[in-house]
């Protein structure tokens, strides 16, 4: 007995599985329904393909894919910031006066790397500080940052 998949047979069984990716929210079974609709579109160009070829192509796309997605792309979608984080995440960091608190006014501190989202923030101190010095957070005052010479 032959076995014949169809190339919709392969669309089908892709769109099932990208399709049960919304239920199961684990972005990995939206690869293997990707390289079955993959394998639907090589199917329909070369009819001939055997089934035992068809199934071996759409695993290693499949683990292309997945592997690609791991590997490559999940990676950037981290968020190396500390955006959203709490106050716990800026006191402690040590950044460089770009501007002098003056009476009334506040400075500005430039930090090597953003954190909470931003690299140079409003400041206030007790200290009296120069452009160029380096500087410690202290608290954080709504927007601003309370610091000290580090």
């Amino acid at each position: 007995m032959e076995i014949e998949i169809l190339y919709w047979y392969w669309v089908v069984l892709g769109v099932m599985l990208m399709l049960s990716e919304i239920v199961l929210t684990t972005f990995f079974i939206l690869w293997f329904g990707l390289a079955a609709v993959i394998m639907g579109a090589l199917t329909y160009l070369f009819p001939d393909i055997e089934v035992s070829w068809q199934i071996l192509i759409w695993t290693v796309l499949s683990s292309a894919l997945a592997l690609f997605w791991f590997k490559f792309l999940k990676p950037l979608s981290i968020d190396k910031t500390k955006a959203g984080l709490s106050r716990e995440a800026i006191v402690g960091e040590v950044g460089q006066v770009i501007s002098v608190p003056r009476e009334g006014m506040r400075g500005k501190l430039r930090f090597p790397a953003p954190i909470l989202g931003a690299d140079e923030w409003m400041i206030m101190s007790q200290d009296s500080l120069a452009e160029g010095d380096r500087v410690r957070v202290k608290d954080v005052s709504g927007n601003s940052l309370i610091v000290e010479k580090a």
